[in-house]
């Protein structure tokens, strides 16, 4: 197998390659249509049994009722006040519902649906041992294996059907995005793992930049314990808005009916001069005021050093902000995703 150089000591993808040599080169390879992203620290889950979708549909954000076999969806799970607590790529083969969600997070994703069983006729597991995951710069499926494709609100191929309620469509959300993503998350066995990355292999580092410059959220990375689904731009492709109750609903349709989400996020394309680039979670001020965090930060191949920014709403959309990385400070100019 192709050796790469490993992310940081810490970094949230720390595990599988961050490049192999030349990211720019492996962006372009992406943006092209090719090459492999090796995702295999990400955690499978399992969900089998007669009940596993309409379960599924009564516990997340999404529409999963009708789930076909073959077709896949991004749902969350939310706290009882609204705050998103899990990121599920699920796909169904059929017969098992496919999870893939982010490093880490199986043990606590297995923990919290066990104990909502109650009588439900499903089987829960996590995988992950057994299973990887890639990601590939198509919208097809893989007739071979269970496969995620990138929503088309994320992809820039068109709009989740999300349905709507009293306080409109997801349409007002994110009227465009800033580019597209598209993409498959492809679960393979690990026994066949290595022979599928050596082809033409990418990093995350690349993977990353293309997922910043379309600013598609990463719970862990676009979210902290506060986040609800409108400021990050998942009302549509996660959220649907005209399915029955679930856990933190309530919230989501009080904040879509009747308010605005209290943050934003946004695009931010940062000052090229320092060569050093903000780390998650640096403090994002605007005229002297804390206003924000930052999500994550890239070098793209083209648009240079960016990030995703989480800001108050009352940032004006075009505004010049200050992210504090430690001593240095690093000004970048907005670009709206969430309106």
């Amino acid at each position: 197998m192709t050796r790469g150089v490993p992310a940081p000591a810490g970094d949230i993808d720390e595990g599988v390659a961050w490049h192999y040599g030349d990211p720019h080169a492996e962006q372009r390879l992406l943006a092209s249509g090719r090459g492999v992203v090796d995702l295999s620290h990400f955690d499978v889950v399992t969900v089998s049994g007669p009940d596993r979708l309409t379960w599924l549909h009564a516990l997340t954000t999404q529409h999963l009722e009708g789930l076909s076999a073959g077709s896949s969806s991004l749902a969350l799970i939310l706290s009882p006040h609204g705050h998103v607590e899990f990121e599920l790529h699920l796909v169904d083969d059929g017969a098992t519902t496919w999870i893939i969600t982010q490093p880490g997070t199986a043990s606590a994703l297995v923990a919290h649906l066990e104990s909502m069983k109650f009588m439900t006729r499903v089987e829960i597991a996590d995988r992950t041992p057994d299973f990887a995951v890639v990601w590939e710069p198509t919208m097809e499926r893989d007739l071979k294996h269970p496969t995620w494709i990138e929503p088309a609100d994320f992809a820039g191929t068109g709009r989740v059907d999300a349905g709507s309620d009293r306080g409109g469509s997801a349409d007002k959300y994110v009227p465009s995005r800033p580019h597209g993503f598209p993409g498959r998350e492809v679960i393979l066995p690990r026994s066949d793992f290595a022979d599928r990355v050596v082809r033409e292999p990418a990093g995350t580092w690349a993977w990353n930049a293309m997922r910043v410059a379309a600013a598609v959220p990463r719970v862990g990375q676009e979210t902290d314990h506060r986040t609800l689904p409108h400021e990050v731009g998942w009302i549509g492709p996660a959220v649907h808005l005209a399915k029955g109750c679930y856990r933190g609903q309530e919230t989501v349709a009080r904040v879509h009916n009747l308010g605005r989400p209290p943050r934003r996020l946004a695009l931010a394309l940062l000052d090229g001069s320092d060569e050093v680039l903000p780390a998650h979670g640096d403090p994002v001020f605007f005229e002297g005021a804390d206003v924000g965090w930052l999500g994550s930060a890239a070098r793209h191949y083209e648009l240079g050093p960016i990030a995703t920014v989480v800001v108050k709403r009352s940032v004006p959309e075009n505004a010049t902000i200050m992210v504090h990385h430690g001593d240095a400070q690093i000004a970048g100019a907005l670009e709206p995703v969430v309106v």
